[in-house]
């Protein structure tokens, strides 16, 4: 039984999953654009290297940020949704490869889609990922509720949304994400001819290495000989000295074996398939415009401008089809702890942790937490620099080590209040 069947008998007749295996789409209807610039004309060839790396970038990126359910600002670790992001979506996969599957097919198709499985109760019991090329977002005309018609191998399926994970790149009318391939096609093809016509100049291009001048014209047979002896004689004596007649001229053919222009159409292509990814162009390895004095500097670009709003996309979606009303209502969300990225170097991190503990808005252990270190104890604490003073009465700075009471204070307060006469 398959998955779809299996999803059919757990919610029964009653259920918000709908088959109509050979049937018209009655009150559905398909969501199309009434011209669609980007429409699929062929399976287009995803070999591009350069388009190889930006997926390839995105989705581990995607797949390495811990994916944990938080209740307010704890972390919660023993319901059964949190088990399912930590362990694993299904029983086939780890949780990265299910984040990263996903994403790549959200890189490459437009669109990722992972359909809900619950049980009895209607609690989530796994994810399993779709063939994004049989999934199709239809709206029912009466209500406009979004539904999911899938193609099964035994007929056509409509799952409501909130029983289908999605996640999607830019859009404009309808839920379906344009696909980067689509708009990358003309990008792709235009690199591929280059670098084929590239290679046939190399098979097909002139092969001799020098040129033989002589004064005055031979025969066919005289030139195939001279050529003979001085093919014979430089295979004996390539690495020594050549000797020629007078009259002859010999010059060394030199040929570029790669055309330089072919490294400039790939500098032109990683640009723009890191613009439709929106992507840096160094993270491809295009450093030509690269500005920033630090690595650090270049990653949090990734973080903030690429990866950010995907981040965010992921977060709505998981929070809203797998929590219920009640967990949302009571302050219980899905998230992605991007910390790891932002973190920085070695010592980037200690002044950030440093002025974080010493200005009293991180505790040691919260630090500890950070760099995955036990707590210890006491260490829950906040604490203040004590060598700190008011902005308005700088005489009131603390010496290190000296005690301060309610009755210096009121002193400190009088003096400062009143003025001699």
């Amino acid at each position: 039984m398959g998955i779809l069947q299996r999803v059919i008998s757990w919610f029964g007749l009653g259920a918000r999953l709908e088959t109509r295996a050979n049937r018209n789409l009655g009150g559905f209807q398909k969501w199309f654009e009434p011209y669609n610039m980007f429409a699929r004309s062929g399976q287009l060839d995803a070999s591009n290297e350069t388009i190889f790396s930006a997926v390839s970038r995105l989705s581990n990126s995607m797949a390495s940020l811990p994916l944990k359910v938080f209740r307010g600002y704890k972390q919660v670790s023993g319901s059964p949704i949190a088990q399912l992001l930590e362990y694993g979506p299904n029983p086939n996969m780890t949780s990265f490869d299910f984040i990263r599957t996903l994403e790549a097919f959200r890189d490459t198709s437009g669109n990722g889609y992972a359909l809900i499985e619950r049980d009895a109760k209607y609690q989530v019991q796994a994810l399993w990922l779709l063939n994004p090329r049989k999934v199709k977002p239809v709206q029912e005309s009466s209500t406009k509720e979004l539904w999911y018609e899938v193609q099964g191998d035994d007929g056509t399926y409509y799952i409501h949304n909130m029983d289908m994970i999605h996640v999607k790149h830019f859009h404009t009318v309808g839920y379906e994400g344009i696909s980067p391939l689509d708009v990358l096609r003309n990008t792709i093809n235009y690199d591929t001819q280059v670098k084929q016509f590239s290679l046939s100049q190399m098979e097909s291009g002139i092969k001799a290495s020098f040129i033989l001048k002589l004064n005055g014209s031979l025969s066919d047979e005289k030139k195939k000989a001279m050529l003979q002896n001085f093919a014979d004689f430089y295979s004996k004596n390539g690495s020594g000295v050549i000797v020629i007649d007078s009259g002859q001229d010999l010059k060394e053919l030199k040929q570029d074996i790669i055309d330089l222009k072919v490294f400039e159409v790939e500098r032109i292509t990683r640009s723009r398939v890191a613009a439709v990814y929106n992507m840096p162009p160094h993270m491809l390895g295009d450093f030509s415009q690269t500005s920033f004095s630090s690595m650090e500097q270049q990653a949090l670009e990734y973080v903030q401008n690429t990866l950010l709003p995907i981040v965010r996309m992921y977060e709505q979606e998981f929070s809203r089809k797998l929590l219920t009303t009640k967990e949302r209502s009571a302050g219980t969300v899905i998230k992605f702890n991007m910390n790891g990225l932002l973190r920085g170097d070695i010592k980037t991190r200690g002044d950030f942790y440093f002025k974080g503990v010493r200005s009293g808005w991180f505790t040691p252990n919260e630090v500890r937490a950070y760099e995955e270190l036990p707590p210890e104890k006491g260490g829950d604490k906040l604490y203040m620099s004590r060598d700190l003073a008011p902005i308005d009465s700088p005489d009131r700075s603390i010496a290190p080590g000296k005690e301060v009471n309610e009755q210096d204070e009121s002193e400190a307060d009088n003096d400062t209040g009143s003025e001699p006469e």
